[in-house]
């Protein structure tokens, strides 16, 4: 496996495994909570998040528009176990599809149905991003509009 693909995957290992741990420290009726009237609840945000490694992964291949929606509206992710274990489904498949890319395959350009284009590798790098900002996210609804800290933490 090529060494940055193998530190890239690791960062995103790290985030899917405290995001766990936020889940761990919830219940199911938290997930029902929507800190602002027309935004995601507690358990829309999670869904997502449980996606991202998958969704990405389809995008960065050149899914259609049609074909992320169709995606997406598969999702029925209504507990705490479900979304465990989409989030390390998705992972898993993320991490054996990159670890399969040789150099000129990561150096690939890809395209969006937006048209964004990035190398493989740059996608990668995306789904971190992504789901670090969405973990950030959960952390700060739960912690500023619930008073309810993980005690997660956030980096190694």
């Amino acid at each position: 496996m090529n060494p940055y693909v193998k530190h890239a995957l690791n960062q995103i290992d790290v985030a899917i495994e405290t995001i766990i741990k936020i889940i761990d420290s919830l219940e199911d009726h938290d997930l029902l909570k929507r800190p602002t009237a027309d935004k995601h609840s507690i358990g829309e945000l999670l869904e997502h998040i449980a996606m991202i490694c998958q969704a990405d992964l389809l995008i960065s291949e050149g899914a259609s528009r049609e074909e992320m929606e169709s995606f997406y509206s598969s999702a029925a992710l209504n507990n705490l176990q479900d979304l465990k274990e989409e989030l390390k489904k998705n992972y898993s498949l993320l991490s054996e599809r990159f670890s399969q890319f040789n150099e000129t395959e990561l150096h690939q350009e890809m395209t969006s149905y937006w048209g964004t284009v990035y190398t493989r590798f740059e996608w990668l790098l995306e789904i971190a991003v992504h789901l670090y900002h969405h973990r950030g996210q959960l952390h700060a609804i739960l912690v500023h509009c619930y008073h309810k800290d993980p005690g997660v933490m956030m980096f190694e």
